[in-house]
C-alpha cells in the first residue's frame, strides 16, 4: 500500500485546468538542485576573489622587484659613475705628473747643457750707438747659458745710454742672442760755451759734444746749463716751445730751406726768429699760427732780396691785412 502512495507521487495528475503538474518530490528536487547551483556559484566566486586577490600580490610583488632592481641600477651606476670620475682622477694626476716630470727634466736640461751656451751676440738697428757699447751695457757675454739670464735687467742696462729709446733682446735657440734696439736721433743743438748738446725731438739730451754737425742751434732756452746733461730732459716751457720748433721745421722743409736754418730763437714764442746764415738773413715769424704761410712769404722775399743782408718780418697776421717786408741791414 505504501509503495503504491510513493509510485502515486511520482506520478503526473491534472489540476482542474486539464494542465499537467510535477508531484511534491519534484519540487524537493529542484530545490535541491537550486541550492547546490548556488552552493557552486558562491565557490567560484570565491575562487574569482581569490584568483583577483592573488594576481593583485603578483602585481604588487613584481612592482617592489621592479623597484628593487631599479634602485639597484641607480645604486650600481652611481658607483660606476664614480669609479669613472675617480679613475679620470688617478690619470690626470698620473698626465700632470709626467708632464711636470719632463718639464722640470728639459728645464734641467737645458741650464746645463753646453748646447745652449751663448756663442753669438747681434745687435740691429742701431746707428748712434756701437754694438759693442751696447752689448757691454747689457752685460751679457759669450759662454753664458742663453736661459740664465734676465731680459728686463738687460733691457734697463742699454736704455740707461741716453740715444736708446727701447730694447728689446731675442733668444735665437740654440745659441743666439739678438738685441733690437730702438734710437733716439739727435735734431738740434744747444751751444755751451765751446760745446754743443744735441737735443731729441722728444727734448732728452742726448751727448755734449765738440761737432754741432751743422745741426740748427736752439737759442733762448730757460732750462738751467747745469741741467744740460746726457740723460736729462729739457723742462716742461722748452718742451712746449720744442713743439713749436718742430712745426716751424717741417714748414720750412715744405719750402727746401730745412737745411738752410742755422738757429731757432725761442725766447719769446710770440716772435720766434729763424736765421739763415747762407742768405744772411733773419726770418721774424711771431707766434705759431700760419706757419706754412708765414715760410712762403718769407722764401718768396728771401729770393727777391737774394744778394742783400737784412730781416725778413712775416710776424704779423696775414688774414688781417698785414703785408710782409723786408729791412735790409745797413
Amino acid at each position: 500500500m505504501k509503495k503504491m502512495e510513493e509510485a502515486n507521487m511520482n506520478m503526473y495528475y491534472l489540476n482542474s485546468n486539464g494542465q499537467a503538474n510535477y508531484s511534491f518530490e519534484d519540487e524537493e528536487v529542484k530545490k535541491k538542485e537550486r541550492e547546490k547551483r548556488i552552493k557552486g556559484n558562491k565557490k567560484r566566486e570565491q575562487k574569482d576573489d581569490f584568483d583577483l586577490d592573488t594576481e593583485t600580490v603578483i602585481q604588487m610583488t613584481n612592482r617592489n622587484k621592479i623597484k628593487k632592481e631599479e634602485e639597484q641600477r641607480k645604486i650600481q651606476n652611481k658607483k660606476a659613475i664614480k669609479k669613472k670620475k675617480r679613475n679620470k682622477k688617478i690619470k690626470f694626476f698620473v698626465k700632470l705628473i709626467l708632464f711636470v716630470g719632463l718639464i722640470s727634466g728639459g728645464i734641467i736640461f737645458a741650464l746645463v747643457s753646453p748646447i745652449f751656451n751663448i756663442q753669438e751676440i747681434k745687435v740691429t738697428n742701431n746707428q748712434n750707438v756701437s754694438s759693442d757699447t751696447i752689448i757691454s751695457l747689457s752685460e751679457l757675454t759669450t759662454e753664458e747659458n742663453i736661459f740664465k739670464f734676465l731680459s728686463v735687467k738687460a733691457i734697463n742696462k742699454i736704455k740707461e745710454n741716453p740715444y736708446i729709446q727701447n730694447a728689446r733682446i731675442h733668444r735665437k735657440l740654440p745659441n743666439t742672442i739678438e738685441i733690437e734696439v730702438e734710437e733716439r736721433d739727435p735734431k738740434y743743438n744747444i751751444q755751451i760755451l765751446e760745446s754743443y748738446a744735441y737735443i731729441s725731438t722728444q727734448g732728452y739730451i742726448l751727448e755734449i759734444s765738440q761737432d754741432g754737425k751743422g745741426m740748427p742751434i736752439i737759442e733762448g732756452i730757460e732750462t738751467p746749463e747745469e741741467e744740460i746733461t746726457p740723460g736729462n730732459r729739457l723742462n716742461s716751457n722748452d718742451l712746449n716751445k720744442l713743439e713749436d720748433v718742430i712745426k716751424i721745421m717741417n714748414s720750412a722743409q715744405k719750402q727746401e730751406i730745412d737745411e738752410k736754418v742755422t738757429t731757432i730763437d725761442i725766447s719769446n714764442k710770440n716772435d720766434y726768429i729763424i736765421y739763415v746764415a747762407e742768405e744772411n738773413k733773419k726770418i721774424h715769424l711771431g707766434n705759431n699760427t700760419n706757419l706754412s704761410d708765414k715760410m712762403l712769404n718769407a722764401v718768396t722775399i728771401m729770393e727777391k732780396e737774394k744778394d742783400k743782408s737784412g730781416e725778413i718780418f712775416v710776424n704779423g697776421d696775414l688774414n688781417n691785412k698785414f703785408q710782409p717786408y723786408f729791412r735790409e741791414q745797413v
